[in-house]
């Protein structure tokens, strides 16, 4: 078959196509779920620095203690380091770090799952300095065998320890307290093996939520060294369209939600906390700026960040983004909330 960018046409098609100066279009999903209402990004990224690549991977936001108004963005170029950009999408700080995955950020600390060991796993660690803007490497935990892939960490008080889930590519979840200071060190307190490959992680409280790319979202609570699992939100075709990719919480009106990439049909699925209970689905089409497409990483955050995004903020990675790079979409959340009647 004659093979025209990333699509694969039939000769005849190929030849025609090329005889009348056509262009191809871009294939669309394979399987379409349950129709997403639309919604559009309200500010974009700066294109991550690796181009023409897949290396944008996963987002974080970091609120400002002092000043619950300001936000910035911690977003993995995972063949390079890892970027923070304003909400304007301005790339204001870079640091490398080879292949850090996945990011998440509480207080000043940073930290990142670290793929340079593809037989040891590490969690990669910065300090944050929002006023310059800057990050300072603090140095890798080891996180025992395998490839570090998935990453978050737990909301705790400013002071508390740090808790973590690291994932190992092949499913193996590993939750323990994460030690900055000093030598950065991170103790194993619970693991659990998930059937297949899994990345996405958001924490709930104690329990945690993981996305096993093949099968579905797994609720893990913890029960002494292991977890208690349970399958609750499985690819169906319908609200979830496999991968299952990025996870994450947001609290609306006195309730918490959990979203999660339907990577396979371009769309973000929404559940009500606790049970998981399915509310609906958005994608990000395009508008002032480009829809969203073939999502890793995403991540959301209550709150007033200005007129630009008055009640919160959701952000997505955007695998295409063509002519440029990878980058990420900023959405303002109650644009979302409104089109789902949350």
């Amino acid at each position: 078959m004659a093979v025209i960018g990333k699509w694969k046409l039939l000769p005849s098609l190929a030849l025609a196509m090329v005889a009348t100066g056509c262009a191809a279009q871009k294939a669309g999903p394979v399987i379409n779920g349950l129709p997403p209402v639309p919604v559009t990004a309200s500010g974009e990224t700066a294109p991550v620095g690796t181009g023409r690549a897949d290396a944008a991977d996963d987002p974080a936001i970091w609120v400002d203690p002092a000043n619950p108004n300001r936000a910035l963005i911690i977003a993995t170029d995972k063949k390079a380091g890892i970027h923070v950009y304003d909400l304007t999408g301005k790339d204001i700080a870079f640091i490398r770090g080879g292949l850090v995955n996945n990011v998440d950020v509480a207080g000043h600390i940073v930290a990142a799952s670290d793929r340079n060991d593809g037989v040891n796993a590490h969690i990669a660690l910065f300090r944050l300095d929002p006023d310059k803007p800057s990050l300072t490497a603090l140095g890798r935990a080891a996180a025992g065998t395998g490839e570090a892939y998935g990453f978050c960490l737990k909301k705790t008080a400013p002071d508390a320890p740090l808790t973590a889930a690291l994932i190992v590519k092949d499913g193996t979840v590993r939750v323990g307290t994460l030690t900055a200071e000093g030598a950065p060190s991170f103790t194993v307190q619970w693991e659990y093996k998930i059937p297949t490959q899994s990345e996405g992680c958001v924490f709930d409280g104690d329990t945690l939520y993981v996305g096993e790319e093949d099968a579905g979202i797994w609720q893990l609570v913890p029960n002494g060294t292991t977890a208690t699992a349970k399958l609750v939100a499985p690819v169906d075709n319908q609200r979830l369209v496999a991968d299952v990719e990025g996870l994450a919480t947001i609290d609306h009106k006195g309730r918490r939600y959990l979203l999660a990439s339907s990577q396979g049909d371009n769309a973000y699925a929404v559940f009500r906390l606790p049970g998981a209970d399915y509310v609906g689905r958005f994608a990000v089409t395009a508008g002032a700026f480009g829809a969203t497409s073939e999502t890793d990483g995403i991540e959301a955050v209550a709150g007033n960040f200005g007129p630009a995004y008055p009640d919160g903020l959701f952000l997505a990675q955007d695998g295409d983004n063509a002519p440029q790079a990878q980058n990420f979409k900023l959405v303002r959340w109650d644009v979302i909330a409104a089109a789902l009647g949350l």
